[in-house]
């Protein structure tokens, strides 16, 4: 049977998107997402999302396999990928601009904005270590600027999980850092039980942060939602930056809110669609 896709890209974050809405299972499996997401011998792709039929009074679920085949809770920007899908699929059907999405991390609601950018709710971040999780500190605490030995460096680091895990460090210069060799090494440190996906973060103003990302699973991309919030949320714990940032990725600018009023953490981005085909 044949299996149409949509390619699409979130500042270079890139995700072939697939209608599974007939089925509550993804209709691929992990080992053929890795097949689909390699840049030479499938369509490539930093991972596979499945748009899903909705549970517990949510209008859609989002699953997703990275490019190596596991499987991370939430992707900042694939979501904001899956809402531009998902009106492509309802076209004009589509009676709605807010989306409830069920996700592993739990309900996060995507808003198709008028100048075609996708503002979604992120929730709230936790901040405790056995949230993260993490064992740089005691299960009820949070992890702000412990210091983390990697490669024979001593990091300070900042953990925080947007439902998935996230670790912010603070440098001077981006563009000086290996991500090749120190990502990994960050990725699969024991003090992450179950991986992390690392930030380094350029602090240019406290309203203009400068980031590169490993991310669990996927490796160097261009940009990580989820991580570009976990960095501001980091930014503020730490006193460095204000509660509203741009956060600049390779790919291009995210504008990012942690709310004084709702505590809650606010993503606004692009999604665009690249080409469709079929498997």
């Amino acid at each position: 049977m044949a299996i149409e896709f949509t390619k699409y890209h979130g500042l270079g974050n890139d995700f072939i998107l697939i209608d599974n809405r007939s089925s509550s299972l993804p209709v691929l499996t992990p080992e053929q997402a890795v097949k689909l997401c390699d840049r030479h011998f499938g369509i490539g792709a930093d991972g596979v999302i499945f748009a899903l039929p909705g549970e517990n009074g949510t209008d859609y679920t989002m699953r997703i396999f990275n490019s190596d085949g596991s499987e991370p809770e939430m992707c900042g920007n694939g979501i904001r990928c899956l809402a531009g899908f998902l009106a492509d699929l309802e076209g004009e059907f589509r009676n709605k601009d807010l989306y409830r999405i069920h996700t592993l991390a739990g309900v996060i609601t995507p808003q198709l904005m008028p100048d075609g950018q996708v503002k979604v709710d992120m929730g709230f971040p936790r901040l405790l270590a056995r949230e993260i999780p993490t064992t740089l500190g005691a299960a009820d605490v949070k992890v702000i600027n412990q210091p983390l030995e990697v490669a024979g460096q001593t990091w300070e680091v900042t953990c925080v999980s947007m439902g998935n895990p996230h670790c912010i460090t603070f440098v001077e210069d981006v563009v000086a850092i290996s991500l090749e060799t120190i990502g990994p090494l960050f990725e699969h440190h024991p003090a992450f039980p179950q991986r992390i996906n690392t930030e380094f973060i350029q602090l240019v103003s406290r309203d203009y942060l400068k980031m590169r990302v490993w991310e669990r699973g996927a490796g160097i991309t261009l940009a990580c939602g989820t991580g570009a919030c976990a960095s501001l949320v980091a930014g503020v714990l730490t006193g460095k930056c204000d509660r509203t940032a741009i956060v600049e990725l390779p790919g291009g600018p995210l504008q990012i809110e942690w709310s004084e009023i709702d505590q809650r953490v606010y993503m606004t981005g692009p999604a665009e669609r690249v080409f469709t085909g079929k498997l």
